[in-house]
């Protein structure tokens, strides 16, 4: 399998991702403060692959910055940058309204997702928002739910009340009370944005018929669901995944590639015991799809 430089551009940070034979050998992240900065990482990590004139390609929620980075890279790389949603679909059928404009790292994750289960299964993100996403059993995002992440809720209580204090997001102290209002901001967060996940998977699986993988990513999702039953993996770079995916399924013409990179990922990001025993990490009975 060709090596693969992939960019995520989101709206506060950039994750760097280099694929080598179909694994994530390396991975870097920098706050979206200097492209040009962003761009010296991303040639840095271009010549050091195996493979000359490696194919760069960047996903992005943040188009303007993205443009900038993916110029400089040009100028640096003296190679053609791809764009997800120009050159490269996300490798996932969509049933949404007929004009829907859909985040490119919700449809990447998704298609990652899906690569890996090969079942029905939700994904979350916890970001600068938290997405909660359902891809049914046949491959195709349905859709799903949008709400603001945790630093955002936090940052959005302090500027918008008089007394609340601006603080960072972490894990509340142990215990189900906020014995001051700091630890009462956290416990709100924290335990509301559980809860508005198992809320919305139980309704998810409702009208599907069945109780789909639940799989998590983005910053904030060990904080939030390293101990949560729910969720059955957490898997670091799902997005980076999702490039890959996407781009494996535009331009490889193998007749049946295989998938080793993101169950590895699953698999090795899940600590629980257990799994269903396909390398994916989750803990449902599914079809074969090693």
């Amino acid at each position: 399998m060709p090596t693969l430089l992939a960019l995520s551009v989101g709206n506060t940070r950039t994750a760097i991702g280099s694929f080598t034979a179909s694994e994530l050998s390396a991975v870097s992240r920098l706050d979206n403060a200097d492209p040009i900065a962003i761009a010296a990482a991303a040639d840095s990590a271009w010549k050091m692959l195996d493979s000359a004139g490696a194919p760069i390609v960047i996903a992005s929620t943040n188009d303007p910055f993205a443009d900038r980075v993916a110029g400089e890279v040009e100028a640096l790389t003296g190679a053609e940058v791809l764009r997800v949603g120009i050159d490269v679909a996300p490798a996932i059928g969509t049933h949404l309204d007929a004009h829907a404009k859909t985040g490119q790292d919700r449809l990447l994750n998704a298609a990652a997702a899906w690569s890996c289960v090969k079942q029905a299964c939700v994904v979350i993100d916890a970001g600068t928002a938290i997405t909660v996403d359902f891809i049914d059993g046949v491959g195709t995002f349905q859709g799903g739910a949008i709400a603001p992440g945790a630093q955002m809720a936090l940052r959005a209580m302090h500027e918008h009340t008089a007394a609340l204090p601006s603080i960072e997001y972490r894990a509340p102290d142990a215990g189900s009370f906020g014995k001051n209002t700091e630890q009462a901001m956290l416990q709100g967060v924290h335990v509301g944005l559980q809860g508005l996940v198992w809320k919305l998977v139980e309704q998810y699986a409702m009208q599907y018929g069945a109780f789909p993988v639940v799989l998590a990513t983005g910053g904030d999702a060990t904080t939030l669901f390293a101990n949560d039953e729910l969720v059955n993996a957490i898997v670091p770079d799902l997005t980076l995944h999702g490039i890959h995916e996407s781009w494996r399924a535009a331009f490889e013409t193998e007749s049946e590639p295989s998938r080793p990179a993101v169950q590895r990922a699953a698999a090795s990001a899940d600590t629980r015991p257990g799994g269903c025993g396909h390398g994916c990490g989750c803990h449902a009975k599914h079809d074969d799809h090693a």
